[in-house]
């Protein structure tokens, strides 16, 4: 039985190569976790959708962002997958303002607000999955990752909060992400067989 290739060996053969079979097993490797993340901060399939989307296309496009030297690839992802999360709601806010102001459109007021069957029934999924994976971390992980992901803390405002030097509050969200990464991917390859 031949080994799966390693996340290093696929993004070699991604910025070596353009390998569209390695990009594909990267991307079944971490979708289901990007997407489970950018759902749970947005809590809008299409939104997740949309940030999942531009994480992928923009690894593919740009590849050498992504540093070996700093860290494993799954944590990498989250994070610009959080950056990416956090921009949105972010314009979310600005747009907010200038939304209240005008009138909708009757294409706006005619559209079916409700999120379709489907789209409810993999957000509750995605969910159930985020909350069991959360489940696995130690109450100190699982604190970070809800401080920063729901709570939309910087680090220096966890370290703050928690009364807890930056450095320690960057190790835990580091190795909180590692685990996080390692189970939704345990998962993920678990499901797909």
């Amino acid at each position: 039985m031949q080994s799966e290739p390693s996340d290093q060996d696929l993004i070699v053969r991604v910025r070596e190569a353009r390998d569209q079979e390695a990009m594909a097993a990267l991307y079944d490797r971490y979708a289901r976790s990007v997407y489970a993340l950018a759902l749970s901060m947005l809590r809008e399939p299409r939104a997740a959708e949309d940030v999942s989307q531009d994480v992928f296309v923009t690894f593919w496009q740009r590849p050498d962002r992504y540093v070996a030297a700093r860290g494993t690839f799954g944590p990498w992802i989250l994070r610009v997958t959080r950056n990416r999360a956090i921009d949105v709601i972010r314009r979310r806010g600005r747009e907010q303002y200038t939304d209240d102001e005008r009138e909708p459109d009757l294409a706006e007021r005619l559209a079916d607000s409700d999120p379709a069957v489907d789209d409810q029934v993999w957000s509750r999924m995605m969910a159930r999955e985020v909350r069991g994976a959360l489940g696995e971390l130690t109450e100190i992980q699982r604190q970070v990752i809800e401080l920063a992901y729901f709570g939309g803390m910087s680090q220096s405002e966890m370290a703050e909060h928690l009364q807890v030097p930056l450095g320690t509050i960057k190790t835990r969200v580091r190795t909180a992400l590692h685990r996080l990464a390692q189970v939704m991917a345990v998962e993920t390859w678990t499901d797909a067989r």
